[in-house]
């Protein structure tokens, strides 16, 4: 006799394999009736219709209907078509196949008849012949009810013998597996408490008993591990902590990112974040232009210590440097690695949108001078004409006061030409296209058709960083050191013109010197208008400009205006 093991194993087995086999094989013998059963609709319908194509072609030949040829075509394509030659099939019985043919051996009778001239020997046939066809039709319908009894007679077999076979399983189940399952279950909820000082009790040999041994064992063995675990679980606990931290971090570092306009409070917020960071004690961020100027923001309390340092670098190309100190316990590397990457998009992003922002105000400048060019600059044009035209009537005429006449059309001219060369300036300022988000770059960019236009060496001494300008700032700057070196070019007679710029604590230092003819600042010149515009540039960016100048001892403009002023 087979032991415990083997009578629980080896019956449940058993069980599930006759439920399989007997699912099998009653879904097996449906898929086949059914699959046979698939053609048995239309076999009908066109067997049926037999009938009625004979009854049509004896009218034919009664009302001698010129459609004749056409209908016995049909009825010989309907008698061969693929859903009546299916019963010539071994699934289909042979009584079936025999009247099959028996209709084909009369109709290949009949149909010389119907082309012949004895047609009407056809009506005297055609009762007969649909007789035939009726009980072709009867046949099918017989056999696709025999099949739908077959198909509900092994289902319901089937069926049966699955929920008999069921009912054992379940029966055996409930007492050879879920009453000792249930023990287990209960000791495991005493387990879930804490209390590992327990025992099953299982007897036999069979699976469910080494079961309720292994239990016992894992039970003892639990409690011996606990203690560890807790340990373990604490020092998970920590690493999570640890990891939410980090988290949190690049949480709050990226949603900077999402900000409408990046700015340098937008990086000192990420800054501030990150020394937070358990182990960090200060971090800086440093950004070194090709013009050697530096930008630099820090956070937390600097140690005397080496500064550990990572590049930022987006597409290849090195944006800046990450530099931290740290004390034990060490921060997390990756974090850093994280932020750099974060540092790296914003820093790409702050040019970007300074680049958008210089096209939007460019654009506008574009706009209006052309909106000047086709108006002001079109009137004053056609007042020159005019005056031109003034000037010859009253030459070539005999007038009282021309001399006095003349004289005021000369200053009249004379203003009309100054104003007209102010409005060209006017309109070259607003034309005035940047191309580059780096100041250094947009500086020298600028400069370039101005030395065309003049025999004088410009220098320039940049130290200023583009970061922490704007596009407002970076915009009025450039225009204004445009309008201070063309000042020196048209009216100083200057060899050397230089401009510098640099930063000094939280301001920005532009100076324009030239070694021209300089001039007395205290007298105004009428009809010159360069100095009060860039007094008004600077008055944009909160900015204090100021001039020295003496005559034969050249020219200073200096500007001084806050830098990231938001």
């Amino acid at each position: 006799m087979p032991n415990a093991n083997t009578t629980v194993t080896s019956t449940v087995a058993r069980v599930m394999i006759l439920i399989l086999i007997l699912s099998f094989t009653t879904t097996s013998v449906a898929l086949l009736t059914l699959s046979s059963s698939l053609k048995d609709a239309a076999t009908v319908n066109v067997s049926g219709s037999l009938r009625m194509q004979s009854y049509r072609l004896a009218l034919d030949i009664e009302t001698q209907s010129p459609l004749l040829e056409q209908h016995l075509k049909q009825f010989a394509k309907s008698l061969e078509s693929p859903s009546l030659t299916s019963v010539e099939n071994m699934l289909v019985p042979d009584h079936i196949e025999i009247q099959y043919h028996h209709i084909l051996h009369r109709w290949s009778i009949l149909e010389p008849l119907l082309k012949s001239k004895h047609k009407q020997a056809y009506l005297q046939d055609v009762s007969k012949f649909v007789e035939e066809i009726d009980l072709f039709v009867f046949q099918l319908q017989q056999l696709s009810e025999n099949k739908l009894k077959i198909l509900s007679l092994v289902g319901g077999a089937g069926l049966g013998l699955i929920f008999i076979a069921t009912l054992f399983i379940i029966r055996f189940t409930q007492k050879k597996i879920v009453y000792p399952l249930n023990q287990l279950v209960a000791a495991s909820k005493e387990m879930k408490q804490g209390n590992f000082n327990l025992m099953v009790d299982i007897s036999g040999d069979n699976e469910i008993a080494r079961l309720g041994h292994t239990f016992n064992r894992m039970a003892k063995e639990l409690g011996d591990s606990y203690h560890n675990l807790e340990q373990t679980v604490e020092n998970k606990t920590r690493k999570v902590s640890q990891a939410n931290s980090s988290l949190q971090v690049l949480y709050l570092c990226s949603q900077q990112l999402s900000e409408s306009e990046l700015s340098q409070d937008n990086f000192q917020i990420m800054l501030d974040t990150l020394v937070k960071t358990e182990g960090l004690v200060a971090v800086k961020l440093t950004v070194e232009e090709d013009n050697g100027a530096i930008w630099e923001i820090n956070a937390g309390e600097p140690l005397s210590q080496d500064w550990h340092k990572e590049a930022l670098i987006l597409d290849g190309e090195t944006l800046g440097y990450l530099a931290w100190q740290y004390e034990l316990p060490c921060p997390d590397q990756n974090l850093i690695l994280n932020v750099v990457n974060i540092l790296s998009r914003g820093l790409y992003y702050n040019q970007s949108q300074k680049q958008a922002q210089q096209l939007l105000l460019m654009d506008e400048r574009a706009t209006i001078a052309r909106e000047l060019h086709d108006s002001l600059a079109q009137a004053l044009s056609y007042l020159k004409i005019q005056t031109t035209l003034l000037k010859r009537q009253i030459g070539q005429c005999d007038c009282p006061n021309a001399e006095e006449t003349n004289a005021t059309l000369i200053e009249l001219d004379e203003g009309l030409k100054s104003a007209y060369l102010e409005l060209r300036e006017l309109l070259s300022t607003f034309r005035l296209t940047i191309k580059e988000t780096n100041f250094n770059d947009a500086l020298e960019e600028m400069l370039k058709p101005l030395t065309k236009q003049s025999n004088a060496s410009i220098s320039v001494n940049n130290s200023l960083s583009s970061i922490p300008l704007d596009a407002h700032h970076h915009v009025h700057l450039l225009q204004l050191i445009r309008e201070g070196v063309l000042n020196a070019i048209k009216h100083s007679a200057a060899t050397e013109i230089s401009i510098k710029s640099e930063q000094i604590d939280n301001n920005g230092h532009i100076t324009i010197s030239d070694n021209g003819c300089g001039f007395d600042s205290s007298i105004s010149k009428t009809n010159h208008y360069g100095l009060s515009i860039m007094q008004e540039r600077a008055s944009r960016i909160n900015g204090v400009i100021s001039i020295k100048s003496e005559p034969h001892l050249g020219c200073q403009i200096s500007l001084i205006f806050p830098l990231n002023n938001q």
